[in-house]
């Protein structure tokens, strides 16, 4: 196949860029109104609601919703019941995501002042979270560590997970991950049913995991009666290559994000032309042997692009415009380009670090930031799962300094009753 080219020395190319990179995340009318009508009719009928819809866009046949809850010990069987390879695999992977989450734990602290006025922060869990799981097109095991693993580490003492058909590796991986209560429900119900709570389904605190345009559309609607991760965009990866790794290893990262749907975007950035040129060539020879072929045609001639640049230097301040999810420094000094970055979800540094490698096993979160909002947006990790609160416990003789400056700042704002409330503690 054919890959748009592109070259930072085209007076348009800032227009090609843009054109290229821009995604709206907001849903489009008739998404909008079937989530908004879902939404509305379970926050209204509760567990009556999400079963009608459960039979019709799941094809359930349970009597009830407290029949989709998956027992505890079917999750450990499924682990059980994995071939040994399997197993292992999301043990191990389990265990780096943990070991690297751990890191991240906020203590709570606290400060004196002289006059015995003490200051701090507590930091403690939220009490219950749910987690969206797919369940369309291809199943996620993936995505349950890394959503459950740092809520765990965090202290959440109940997570729930939803998932409309989860396949034995998703519930392996819910039982390596330690959540405590998974249902097989999917869609905009599930979502609605996580942030109002029914009969059978609590609330949760916050609402985490992927999932399609009516999930993702849900998830925008109840936000503010609980939190929410973010509303993700397709997947993204921007590789800045040099030429030192074989054509190959670069067609194939490209692949990697491809293949997830239609609308994925996978760009190359390279001062080398005759580098470009090889890319071309692998992603040629390489696409008819792919499984998801189809979709990655689609997705590289949609929203593809293999980018001249001058230079590196210029490569890298075109990836910070773009802000992508995944960024790859395939060149022979990435921690030399370090320094010139600013905006990315995951920076993955050398020939070695595959993007794939960092989804799944790494230790780093792969819940990332899409669509440009690495700039003002981070990875999920523990600190999501946890807030914090002031503490502010004011002495007999700090109440008497504080009081006359809250209350001179309180009579500026015209507030009497401020006022006159910190004079009081003279």
């Amino acid at each position: 196949m054919k890959l748009r080219r592109l070259s930072t020395r085209d007076p348009k190319f800032s227009a090609q860029l843009e054109a290229l990179t821009r995604y709206e995340a907001s849903a489009d009318g008739s998404v909008a109104r079937v989530a908004r009508a879902i939404v509305a009719d379970v926050r209204r009928r509760g567990d009556a609601a999400v079963l009608a819809y459960a039979r019709r866009f799941d094809g359930v046949r349970a009597r009830s919703v407290a029949q989709l809850e998956v027992p505890q010990a079917r999750l450990r069987a499924a682990l059980a019941g994995l071939p040994g390879k399997q197993a292992a695999a999301l043990r191990q992977a389990a265990a780096r995501i943990r070991r690297f989450h751990e890191r991240q734990r906020a203590p709570s602290w606290s400060i004196a002042e002289r006059d015995g006025t003490r200051l701090g922060q507590r930091v403690t869990p939220m009490d219950r979270i749910g987690l969206y799981v797919p369940g369309g097109k291809a199943a996620y095991p993936s995505s349950v560590l890394m959503n459950a693993i740092p809520a765990k580490v965090a202290g959440v003492p109940e997570l729930i997970m939803v998932c409309p058909n989860p396949d034995p590796m998703v519930l392996a991986a819910a039982a390596v991950a330690g959540v405590d209560r998974v249902l097989t429900l999917g869609g905009a119900q599930a979502v609605a049913a996580l942030a109002y709570g029914t009969r059978s389904v609590p609330k949760v605190d916050k609402i985490v995991g992927p999932g399609n345009a009516f999930v993702a559309e849900a998830k925008r609607l109840v936000f503010g009666q609980v939190g929410i991760d973010m509303i993700a965009g397709p997947s993204e990866i921007l590789v800045i290559a040099d030429g030192i790794a074989p054509a190959d290893w670069v067609a194939m990262d490209l692949f990697s994000q491809a293949e997830h749907d239609e609308v994925a975007q996978a760009i190359l950035l390279s001062p080398s032309r005759a580098y470009l040129d090889r890319v071309e060539a692998s992603v040629a020879r390489l696409l008819d042997g792919m499984p998801r072929a189809r979709v990655i045609a689609a997705s590289l001639s949609g929203r593809g692009a293999l980018v001249l640049t001058r230079s590196l230097a210029e490569a890298c301040a075109v990836a910070d415009r773009v802000a992508p999810e995944h960024l790859e420094l395939v060149v022979a000094n990435p921690r030399a380009l370090l320094p010139r970055l600013r905006h990315a979800g995951a920076i993955l540094l050398g020939r070695w670090s595959s993007e794939a490698i960092g989804d799944y096993c790494a230790g780093p979160n792969h819940v990332l930031p899409t669509a440009g909002t690495a700039r003002f947006s981070s990875p999920l990790g523990v600190y999501d799962f946890q807030k914090r609160s002031s503490l502010i416990e004011v002495s007999r003789t700090g109440a008497r300094t504080l009081g006359r400056l809250a209350a001179t700042l309180a009579r500026g704002e015209g507030l009497e009753a401020h006022a006159r409330s910190a004079e009081y503690r003279r």
